[in-house]
């Protein structure tokens, strides 16, 4: 079973809101080590506006629009984020996500996660006209999230059966170290680990996901931050924020700042 499972605010932060409902599900034993999570997001409109926070969480998602005009419209792929959004929901709506490990998610969209920066891209210019069949399906299911769930499983246990995307094992490799040592592992000890010159890393990091091991390290130890103030009221914010490797209240104020868009005591009242 994966160590480093991501967090999104809702789960941080519960909603007492009957018109805003946002759920994960774990993935079946046989994609655990691919999927994160299958999510869902619904608003039913029935009060003006709702804001929905999304962080980094070092994932790729596709993302199906259950009430999208055309089904080639409604399904999406989304790469790695550096910073937070929001999104403000003004309309009734209902979104079902894949969320995949970033170093996985090439196997299922076939084509590396950097392609996928600067803004969402339709699943239908990866898939074809696959996605568009597939994106049907999921509609057609839509009444229950556990239907959806066993289509998509069943949709990417095949594709993974017969994926011809290179394996970039290094990347791999990296990314366990980096999950392994909660994010605070240097470039320089990656290179080591790979037996590659430092430059080389951050190349094939640049390459495979759009951004560079720094940055995305900073993300996993942010978010395994959070999964340590997640457990309970138990722990001492201090002591949890040092053995992340904060050492500086500003720099760790920044990072949540830059990372969650509120403060740690904004968060974790």
């Amino acid at each position: 079973m994966r160590t480093y499972l991501p967090l999104q605010p809702p789960m941080l932060e519960p909603v007492q809101d009957s018109s805003y409902r946002y759920r994960e599900f774990p993935p079946g034993q046989a994609l655990e080590p691919y999927v994160a999570c299958y999510w869902t997001v619904e608003f039913d409109a029935s009060c003006d506006r709702k804001l929905h926070r999304i962080i980094p969480d070092g994932c790729a998602d596709i993302i199906f629009d259950l009430h999208a005009p055309s089904f080639a419209q409604s399904a999406m792929l989304a790469g790695l984020m550096s910073s937070f959004e929001t999104m403000d929901l003004t309309g009734r709506c209902y979104f079902f996500g894949i969320r995949f490990f970033a170093d996985q998610a090439s196997r299922f969209i076939g084509y590396s996660v950097s392609e996928l920066s600067g803004g969402d891209v339709f699943l239908e210019d990866v898939w074809g006209t696959e996605a568009s069949l597939v994106a049907e399906r999921v509609q057609e299911a839509a009444g229950s999230v556990q239907a959806m769930i066993g289509l998509v499983e069943s949709l990417l246990l095949a594709k993974l059966q017969r994926s011809a995307c290179p394996d970039p094992q290094p990347i791999r490799t990296a990314m366990q170290h980096l999950y392994a040592g909660r994010g605070m592992v240097s470039v320089r000890a990656l290179a080591e680990e790979l037996c590659y010159s430092e430059r080389t890393v951050r190349r094939m990091f640049r390459k495979e996901f759009g951004m560079a091991p720094k940055e995305l390290a900073s993300i996993i130890r942010f978010q395994c931050l959070l999964q340590e103030l997640h457990k309970g009221p138990s722990f001492r914010f201090s002591d949890t924020a040092v053995q992340h490797g904060y050492y500086d209240q500003p720099h760790l104020i920044h990072m949540f700042k830059r990372f969650y868009g509120l403060t740690p005591h904004q968060v974790f009242r």
